[in-house]
């Protein structure tokens, strides 16, 4: 399900920084004069046909000048260019083709790797020498990533660049423009529809356009986009969910006082699913026991009779209850608004209701699983593009030094737009990130054991309405191993958590984070859980506002969950926000120097490591053990750890709540059996809170100085968010 809660206004594509167009020559030696970079050295590049006379005649066309090898040329940069009316047969030294039609820009990225790869294996390249690969404005149409691997790297002062040329729009793509569409003419199909919508529904066969893997409704198939928005699956409701009326499955159970039933069969209310009886794939998607595990799940038949949905197994793996809420989808019976799509899987046949008028929409299917794939690549910068409609993650980043993708837009990605893992120093920068259908980037790299840190860092970018179709545990942005970080980033609507953490020695800083959480509830907007060993984490300087659950029934934060240790939360500004700060039973966390405006409440401990959630402790004891705590290094690090096993290590000991400012709201939440472990010192709580939102909704500092403890230090509020223009509604207070 692709509906957008609150979409923001439309942005333009953010492309990298101009370059000087060079001007197109008529001859090829006039180019080599200009650009004083090439030399006239063919190379030919045979191809699996090559020992054809055709192919032999067209050597000439397939060769690339290498970059001129003279000690006055040395370390200046080269320059390929990519084209959508290009030729793979070309150089790819003109930005355009020439009057003859012989030479000018490469067709493909492939052809642009593949060059700069014979000219660094020949010796035309120095380490010193730049390579920019630019691509000139158009739409890319990509079926498979391009690879980059440790041969394709550059160096740390003369990287590979790949890059949109001279402020052009340029859009790589995972799948087909549509054209084409028919009014739906099958009467069977029109009986299924909705009477209302026979008339605007329109069809057109995937398999037409070279699509023929459909993909589950669970996830990782085809998705529709409309104009750059993604498009609904039929739906009921169109928006929402509705509700279980009681769980018949015949194996119930009990679980932290909640009922349940393991077996999915239940009662539904009302006579709406009376109409899916004839679906040939219907399926459910719901938050089927706790408040934050969701679950797609087929149906297997319905009793009309008896209004009970029974669901194909395996069953949700916590269950099913009364009250959990759920919505289905995948049904033609249900394609009754605009912007909802139902595939039938069998013919191929995609049915559409357009929102708004069809003959000028942009129409895309995602079709192709990912766009850019490094493994072991160095120095490689990705800059300006815009990447779009695939079905799976948009960019991966195994190992190798730093790669970085900057400046790009990811949007309708079908699951991550980034994922990093191993490596050092990789980086994603000022980049929009939306309509995923998982999370946005994540962070995965350095040793724990040894402590070494991978420092990648997500900064400056602006992730929003993600988790379109993963719900739960997608982050906008995830981090773990050792010293990662995430600063500068705006963050907003999303129906789970804004940043997960987990590992040692992150930091999370200077991020505004806005309306996440809005599906579900017991989330944290930051996240991290369940590890005696997992520290070193600061969480300071970010703005929180406007977090507070699934139909406000309450959520969190930062959530330290399940005994979560050795945490920083200091600095942080929190508008709005139940449970703002949040240490469930861990041990030496430090709360201190926020600011809290009406928050209920602005800080919760608890002790539930000697209470309900005391069974997590053989968890806690193996995560433990697994790492060489007991080392030097640990013991310098975490000089509180080491002992912990002689210290009652299920008790929140050590935690402080020092210097933080409380205005309105409710100030804590305090187990009593927390309590006398816990260390709170100079803490100002006044009832009334101040005005805190100007004319134009958003939020201010309020200026109160006189009456902060002298311990309160300041907060850098207008450093907070990207340094880099972005959409101006997007962090309005609203």
């Amino acid at each position: 399900m692709f509906r957008i809660i609150c979409p923001c206004a439309k942005r333009s594509v953010i492309v990298g920084r101009h370059v000087a167009q060079q001007r197109r020559s008529r001859r090829v030696v006039d180019w080599l004069v200009f650009a004083g970079m090439f030399a006239c050295v063919l190379r030919a590049i045979p191809s699996a046909a090559d020992d054809t006379q055709g192919a032999q005649e067209g050597r000439a066309n397939t060769d690339v000048r290498a970059h001129a090898a003279a000690k006055g040329t040395a370390g200046r940069p080269l320059r390929l260019f990519v084209a959508t009316d290009g030729n793979d047969r070309w150089s790819g030294a003109l930005p355009e083709p020439n009057a003859q039609g012989t030479d000018g820009p490469l067709a493909t990225l492939e052809a642009a790797r593949d060059a700069v790869r014979r000219l660094r294996r020949d010796g035309k390249l120095t380490p010193s020498t730049s390579v920019f690969v630019e691509l000139r404005k158009g739409i890319y149409r990509r079926q498979h990533p391009l690879e980059l691997s440790a041969e394709d790297s550059g160096t740390e002062h003369a990287p590979v660049v790949y890059r949109a040329h001279g402020g052009e729009t340029v859009r790589l793509i995972g799948g087909p423009v549509l054209r084409g569409f028919e009014p739906v003419a099958d009467q069977s199909v029109l009986q299924g529809l909705p009477e209302e919508a026979r008339r605007h529904v329109v069809q057109i066969n995937l398999k037409n356009h070279g699509v023929e893997d459909f993909g589950s409704p669970a996830g990782g198939g085809v998705y529709l986009y409309f104009n750059d928005q993604p498009m609904t699956l039929a739906r009921w409701p169109n928006q929402g969910f509705t509700h279980i009326e009681k769980v018949v499955g015949g194996q119930p159970f009990k679980s932290h006082g909640r009922r349940g039933d393991r077996v999915g069969k239940f009662v539904y209310k009302g006579d709406r699913p009376a109409r899916w009886a004839g679906e040939k794939n219907l399926w459910v998607h719901g938050y089927w026991f706790w408040d934050w595990s969701d679950q797609r799940q087929a149906v297997d038949s319905i009793d009309v009779e008896h209004r009970t949905i029974t669901l194909k197994p395996p069953y949700h793996h916590y269950g099913y209850r009364e009250g959990a809420w759920y919505y289905a989808f995948n049904a033609l019976s249900e394609l009754d608004s605009p912007g909802e799509w139902y595939l039938d899987r069998q013919t191929g046949m995609l049915y559409f209701w357009p929102p708004s008028e069809l003959s000028t929409a942009e129409v895309i299917v995602s079709s192709a699983h990912a766009l850019f794939a490094f493994r072991g690549a160095s120095h490689i910068v990705v800059d300006g593009l815009a990447m779009e409609a695939t079905r799976g993650t948009a960019v991966s980043i195994h190992d190798g030094l730093s790669v970085e993708i900057r400046n790009c837009t990811l949007r309708n990605i079908g699951d991550w737009a980034v994922i990093v893992r191993g490596g050092q120093k990789h980086r994603v920068s000022g980049c929009d990130i939306y309509h995923q259908g998982a999370g946005g980037i994540s962070l995965a790299g350095g040793d724990r054991p040894t402590l070494q840190p991978a420092a990648h860092v997500a900064e400056d970018n602006h992730i929003h309405h993600y988790a379109l179709w993963h719900r739960t545990y997608r982050p906008a942005i995830s981090l773990s191993g050792v010293g990662n970080i995430a600063r500068h980033n705006l963050i907003h609507h999303a129906p789970h958590e804004a940043i997960a953490m987990g590992g040692n020695d992150h930091r999370i800083e200077l991020n505004e984070i806005h309306h996440v959480c809005e599906e579900s509830n017991d989330a944290g907007a930051i996240y991290g859980g369940r590890d005696w060993t997992m520290r070193g984490i600061v969480i300071r300087h970010n703005f929180l506002h406007h977090i507070t659950g699934f139909e406000k029934r309450g959520c969190v934060g930062v959530y330290l969950d399940d005994m979560f240790c050795g945490t920083r939360i200091e600095g942080n500004v929190f508008y709005q926000v139940t449970r703002a700060a949040f240490i469930g039973g861990g041990r030496d966390n430090v709360v201190a120097n926020n600011l809290f405006v009406e928050c209920s409440p602005a800080l919760h401990v608890d002790a539930r490591g000697i209470g309900w959630a005391a069974s997590s402790k053989e968890t806690l004891l193996k995560r433990l053990r697994g790492m060489p705590y007991q080392s030097a290094l640990w013991r310098e690090r975490y000089p509180r750890l080491p002992a912990i096993l002689d210290d009652e290590p299920m008790k929140p000991k050590g935690n402080v709540v020092r210097c933080n400012v409380v205005f309105g709201g409710r100030w804590d939440e305090i187990e009593t059996a927390a309590r006398a472990f816990l260390k709170l010192e100079n803490n100002h709580v006044q009832p009334e809170a101040p005005e805190v939102i100007d004319a134009q909704g958003k939020f201010h500092m309020p200026q109160q100085a006189e009456r902060l403890p002298s311990c309160f230090q300041s907060i850098p509020f207008e450093q907070i968010g990207p340094r880099r223009p972005v959409n101006a509604d997007s962090s309005a207070i609203r």
